[in-house]
Parts: structure tokens; sequence; C-alpha cells
């Protein structure tokens, strides 16, 4: 059974076969191919967009969806996560999507049902098919030919799951990843850091990766304001010129603190692009771990 906890779990090879079919899906017509087959979704961890893209793409694949409400599920009656599991798996669904704000829960849960579990984002551990949509949005963008491209990560990179697991996809696929980022949000690593945005730094870059703040990952406050973080690490055009470069940033965005709104506004800025793909590739990893078992 394969499921999708990581971006490990996927070879370069299945990753590329994914990119295939996340292409072909992007003329956003519905298909057959998992007729008669139902995704459960539960989401312990608020979210729109990922949440909203897994289901669209599901019903894109004619699939049935179950989203259980965590709000009013069992589970916040004190049922344990292994409980939870069971009863999910006993109503045999085909896979399911699962977001936690801790750590490992998805892969917890994925030892314990019959199915494929994908990983919706797990506490500050990982976000696989964020990090599939964004390389597949430089694939496209450079036509295949990324070997080399250098990528900054900017922002809140210490307590970013998606962070996390663009480093190992990208960097796997041989691109090269500088990470900008105050001391304090900066993670122990052997990456290329820098702990100010400029200029010399951007004109060597061939993408930009904004991060939005964790403040809600926070111990304590760290600045006294987003204002004052937005000073020193916000995406203005002042800032990028007229570089020739991409503007990525996975949502939701802090306008004004993490990219302006006229950067949001320039052709370079593939944000909504990176939403239109994301439910292109969450078509294909459903389709890879639901048919190809």
């Amino acid at each position: 059974m394969k499921h999708l906890i990581t971006t490990k779990d996927f070879s370069k090879e299945e990753i590329l076969a994914l990119f295939k079919d996340a292409k072909e899906f992007l003329d956003e017509k519905p298909r057959e191919l998992l007729k008669g087959k139902s995704i459960t979704t539960i989401f312990f961890e608020n979210s729109t967009r990922t949440l909203s893209s897994f289901e669209t793409a599901a019903k894109r694949l004619n699939a049935k969806v179950l989203r259980l409400d965590v709000s009013r599920s069992s589970s916040s009656k004190g049922e344990t996560l292994f409980d939870t599991a069971a009863n999910l798996d006993a109503m045999n669904p085909s896979a399911i999507v699962v977001r936690h704000q801790h750590s490992g829960v998805p892969l917890s849960l994925a030892k314990h049902v019959h199915c494929p579990v994908l990983n919706g984002g797990d506490g500050k551990h990982a976000h696989p098919t964020q990090a599939l949509l964004d390389l597949f949005t430089i694939y496209e963008h450079f036509k295949g030919d990324v070997r080399g491209k250098k990528v900054i990560i900017v922002g809140d990179i210490k307590n970013s799951r998606v962070a996390n697991s663009n480093i190992e996809l990208l960097t796997r696929f041989g691109l090269e990843i500088i990470l900008v980022a105050p001391p304090h949000f900066m993670p122990k690593t052997s990456l290329k850091q820098f702990y100010k945005l400029d200029k010399n730094l951007i004109k060597q870059s061939d993408v930009i990766m904004s991060l939005r703040t964790q403040t809600e990952r926070h111990q304590k406050q760290i600045y006294g304001s987003l204002k004052d973080y937005a000073n020193d690490f916000c995406i203005t055009k002042d800032l990028i010129e007229d570089q020739k470069l991409i503007i990525l940033h996975p949502g939701p965005v802090h306008r004004n603190v993490d990219i302006s709104d006229e950067v949001l506004a320039d052709e370079r800025s593939l944000v909504l692009k990176q939403v239109k793909h994301g439910v292109a590739i969450r078509m294909a990893a459903l389709k890879k771990v639901i048919l190809e078992q």
C-alpha cells in the first residue's frame, strides 16, 4: 500500500510520472477514474486551501467525499486517535486525507488503517503535496530545466512544514536552496543562510518562495509587530526590480507583510497558478495511491 506522508515516499521517477498526469489534469475536465471510490478528509487543524483543493481533486475524479467535522466528532470528546482510526477504517474508505497540528499523526494513522493515507500537513514536520505542487509550478515554468536553479526561501523557515518538504524535494531535483530569515526563524542546517534579504542576493536567484509567519506556532512573541518583520523580509517591487524570476507562496499570504500588493499583482507572481496546480497535483496523487497499489 502506498501512503504519501512525506515527499520521500515517492521516487523521482514516480514524481515525474505524477507531473505528467497533473499536466493532463490542468484542463479541469471531470474524469471517471475514481468512480465508486470514497475519500475521507479529516482536518484537525484549520485549512481552506488544502482541504478545498483535495476535495475538488477528488470530485473531479468522480470520487465521493466524506468530510469529518472534527469540531463535532468524538475526537473532540476525548476519543483517542487510534479509536478514530478504527472507526474511519470500519467505513472502508479508498483513502484518507489528514491534517493535524502535531507532527507524526498521519504516520501513526497509516499504521492503523487499511487504505492509503495522504498527509495534508502535520505540525512543523511535512506538507508533501504543497512541495509537489511548488516543484511542479517551477518545473512547468522552466519547461523541465530545473537543475541548478537557485531558490530563495524567505520567512519563518524554522516553523514551516512547507519549507521542510520543499528543501528535501527541491534539493533532490538539483535545485540550490538559499535560506533567508531572522536568526530565530532559521533552522540548524548546512544550507546557505542569510539574515537579510537584499538586492544582491535576489539578482542571483531564479525563484523566491515567501513563507507566512507561523505566529500560532511561536512559543512567545518575536517581533513587536508584523510591520517590523515586513520592514526586513517583505518581497517588494523595490527589492526585485525587473529581475527575471518567479514568486511563490503556499498561502495564505499576509499582504504587505510576506509580499506587497504590487508584487502579488505582478506577472512574476505565480501564487494563483500554484492553487490551480495544487488541484491537479492532488488529483494525480489520489489516482496514484488508490489505483496503483
